[in-house]
Formats: C-alpha cells, structure tokens, sequence
C-alpha cells in the first residue's frame, strides 16, 4: 500500500476535482460564459469575472511540461524516488496540474511524454495520477 499523502480539505468548490475519480472522470471547473477553464476551481471566472462555472469532464490525458526527480524521505512510509511532474492537459488550454507520474521508473519519464489520469483513492478524495502511455 502506497503512504498515505496530505489531503485537500474538500469545499463546494473543490469537491467535483477532488472526488471526479470516483467514476473515472478528470473534471476540471469552465466558465459557461467565456468557457475558460479554471483551475485551481473558483466561484468566479478569472478571465471574465462571470459566476456562470461548473466541472466539465477532460480528456484526462496530457504531456509532462516538466519534471524533477525526489529522492527526500519526506514521510517514513514514503517510497523514494518519485517524480513530481506538471503535466499540460490536452484540450484545456493553460491548464497545469502538479502531479506525480507512476507506474515506471523514474529514469524512463522525460519531458514532452504522453500520459494520462490515474486515481489513487484515499479516504473520500481520488487523486489525479498520471502514468506514461505506451
């Protein structure tokens, strides 16, 4: 079993990010008015300032814009290395997520890779994962 990782405290907001995994769904916030995506989820549009936003499902795939590689023990029940990767979503435009890229070796991920969304349940939040596409 993986450790466990720091949780987002979930708000009316956030909730449909954090809890999207649940049925298999990357949902990231989009104004109804000007359909900019939103991310981190907002009551109000940043481009527009319009209170018109919901989730929208996304393709949940994407490309690691770039990486690092931790080899710090933060927590004792840790695995390390791991790498922390923003990865570039297709089809939401200027959408970043931070993220980590599993189910490979560390050495094996570089930038400009193809991935897509895995989720890691913990409690009631389903965390966004992203592995490589082969």
């Amino acid at each position: 079993m993986a450790a466990p990782r720091p949780l987002p405290r979930l708000d009316a907001e956030n909730r449909p990010f954090w809890t999207a995994g649940a049925a298999g769904e990357l949902r990231i916030m989009r104004c109804r008015d000007c359909q900019a995506f939103i991310h981190p989820p907002r009551p109000v549009c940043r481009s527009c300032l319009s209170e018109n936003v919901a989730p929208e499902v996304v393709a949940g795939t994407g490309v690691v814009d770039t990486f690092t590689v931790n080899h710090q023990k933060w927590h004792p029940a840790a695995e390390v290395p791991y790498v922390i990767a923003r990865v570039a979503l297709d089809g939401v435009p200027g959408v970043y997520l931070t993220t980590n890229i599993v189910g490979c070796p560390v050495d094996e991920v570089d930038i400009g890779d193809r991935v897509r969304v895995r989720f890691e349940q913990q409690d009631d939040v389903y965390l966004p994962l992203f592995e490589k596409v082969v």
